[in-house]
Order: C-alpha cells, then sequence, then structure tokens
C-alpha cells in the first residue's frame, strides 16, 4: 500500500481583476469582477515509503498548492488524498505528528529566541516524549553541526545556518515523511552541498520518505530517483531524470579540444559554442552513434581532448517549462 496516495485532486482560487491606473483599481474595488484559477486540475500520484521524489513545475503551476493540501493547511474542492490512512484536512493534529515540513522562505522557529529554545518550545506543541527528544537533538546537531548555533538568537543566524536549523526542527518529532520545499534556496555552495548530503543520509538511514519542490535542477539531479513535473494543474510527467530527458530530448554533447587552430566541422553535428580551440557541438544519437562521430573527428582533427555529455538538465526543464507554459500566479 503506498505511503501517500493522490486521486483526482482538484483545487481552484478566484482572484480580483483589476485595470491599470487608479481609475482601474478604484473600480475594482466596487465591480467585484473575479477570475477562476484552476491551481490543481485532477492530478494523481501515489508515494511509496522510502522514496525521494523531486515536485518540479513552473511558477503558478501548483506545486505549493499541492503541498499545502498533503500538508493539512488547504482543504481541496475535490478529490482524495490519504497519507499513512489518514486525510490530511480532516485528521489535521494526528497528520502533523506524521510530517515534517520545510518552507525554505518561512520559519518555523521563534525569531527572537535562541535556537535551542526554539527547539524546546516544538518538543511542546509535537508532545515529544523526554528519551525522543534528547535523542534527535543529540543526532541532528551532530549531522548539521548545530553546537554552536544553539544558544544564538535565530534572528543572528545567516540563511545556511538558520536551513540546517529549520530541517533539524522539521525532523526533532522523527517524522516518516518530510516535505521540503526550495530548502536550498539563497544559500551557497558549500550550504547546499551539506544540506543535501544530511537528506541523502536520512533518507538512506531513517527510511524518511522525501517530496523535495525546487528550481534548482542539481538538486533534483543530486537527491532524486524520481520526478512529478506538474503545469497547468495536471501532472505531465511521472518518471525518472531520464525519462524526462527522453520525452524531451534525446540529443547529446560532444566537448572537444584541438591542437590546431582550423575551423572544426562535421555534417551530422551543430557547433554551438568556439573558445579559442575548444569546440562544443550537439548531435542526434539516432543520426549517428557517439562513437562514429569521435572516430570520424579523430581521424580528421588532431584531438588533444574530448568529453561527451546529456543535454544539462536545466536546459531541458526551460525547454519543458516551454511545453508546459508559465502559469501567472
Amino acid at each position: 500500500m503506498p505511503q501517500i496516495e493522490v486521486t483526482n485532486l482538484r483545487k481552484s482560487f478566484f482572484i480580483s481583476e483589476k485595470s491599470e491606473g487608479l481609475k482601474g483599481a478604484l473600480k475594482g474595488l466596487f465591480s467585484g469582477k473575479k477570475r477562476e484559477i484552476h491551481a490543481l486540475n485532477g492530478i494523481s500520484f501515489s508515494i511509496g515509503k522510502g522514496e525521494m521524489i523531486g515536485y518540479i513545475g513552473p511558477n503558478g503551476a501548483g506545486k505549493s498548492t499541492t503541498i499545502k493540501i498533503l500538508s493539512g493547511i488547504l482543504t481541496p474542492d475535490s478529490g482524495k488524498c490519504l497519507i499513512e490512512g489518514r486525510t490530511p484536512w480532516k485528521e489535521r493534529v494526528a497528520h502533523v505528528s506524521g510530517i515534517g515540513v520545510v518552507f525554505g522562505q518561512r520559519t518555523q522557529l521563534w525569531w527572537d529566541l535562541a535556537v535551542g529554545e526554539s527547539f524546546k518550545l516544538l518538543k511542546a506543541v509535537y508532545r515529544i516524549p523526554d528519551e525522543t527528544y534528547n535523542s534527535n537533538v543529540a543526532e541532528l546537531t551532530e549531522l548539521l553541526k548545530l553546537a554552536p548555533l544553539l544558544s544564538v538568537p535565530v534572528r543572528q543566524l545567516s540563511l545556511g545556518q538558520r536551513m540546517r536549523c529549520e530541517i533539524a526542527a522539521s525532523l526533532l518529532h522523527s517524522p516518516p515523511i518530510l516535505f521540503l520545499d526550495e530548502p536550498t534556496i539563497g544559500l551557497d555552495a558549500l550550504s547546499k552541498l551539506a544540506i543535501r548530503e544530511f537528506i541523502r543520509r536520512i533518507n538512506r538511514e531513517r527510511g524518511v520518505t522525501v517530496i523535495l519542490t525546487t528550481h534548482d535542477m542539481d538538486d533534483i539531479e543530486a537527491l532524486c530517483s524520481r520526478v512529478l513535473v506538474i503545469g497547468e494543474g495536471k501532472i505531465y510527467l511521472d518518471g525518472t531524470i531520464e525519462d524526462l530527458r527522453r520525452k524531451l530530448t534525446n540529443r547529446r554533447r560532444l566537448l572537444i579540444e584541438t591542437e590546431e587552430s582550423r575551423k572544426l566541422s562535421h555534417h551530422k553535428a551543430k557547433v554551438l559554442s568556439v573558445k579559442g580551440n575548444r569546440w562544443e557541438l550537439e548531435f542526434d544519437p539516432e543520426s549517428i552513434s557517439p562513437a562514429e562521430l569521435v572516430r570520424e573527428l579523430m581521424d580528421s582533427y588532431a584531438v588533444k581532448d574530448i568529453y561527451l555529455e546529456n543535454v544539462p538538465i536545466d536546459e531541458i526543464i526551460a525547454q519543458l517549462y516551454k511545453e508546459v507554459g508559465e502559469v501567472s500566479p
């Protein structure tokens, strides 16, 4: 039985329509004209225990609405959602004890309190037994290197430090499911690597199910074995990163450095960029195999170095968002 099962979930919102300018704004106050936005338009998916899922899509596609319904914050218009056998919006108290939620641009910590004091308040909120709390605080403090931060007021933390504390706070009550909404937004490279490694570890060692929403495709590629792509309130794709590549493009890239300065070309490859004697080519492996292309180029040019790669995931996602459509919030 899936740990999370979503069936034909729908949610709409009404937003006020206003014309431009002061006159239009004043008219909008009294006209009451509204437009219906279908944030979720019958989405369905299931997630098994211990999976690590990337949930991606353009702005306004329905990601945040989905997470808010799954976490019990919003009630859908129709459809079903069962998480560990519970309906989130009907059994909120029981439900929140089994999930951890991190919103990258919001905090669950108390701004003027020290981190350790915030943890103690969350212990009371979740009614965590002393033994469980002490064990989890000790483990999370060690894994996330929080010891120097526990006595520091939250408002004095850097963004990277605060995100480490936010993730620890979301796991104090040992939830089997963790929702992460943009957990690495605005972080430096070292902080991102530390948080990714921690997420991998809790998934591997604790079996925590992770649902990650982000625009950082490096996070998705580094962490997620499966991606759900949403656009205009509908699930566009449910599969692996490779499924996503195959759906959108099968093209490959060849980076080649030559020992000579003459122009490099091949009738079955497109030159994307040139920097000195370094050439970036793109080709269709159904038209010519990578081995054949490399062999023909090496027969024709003095090759110093050569490297084969896939089209970068960021470019694939940019193409995907064009197909799905960037939706206005």
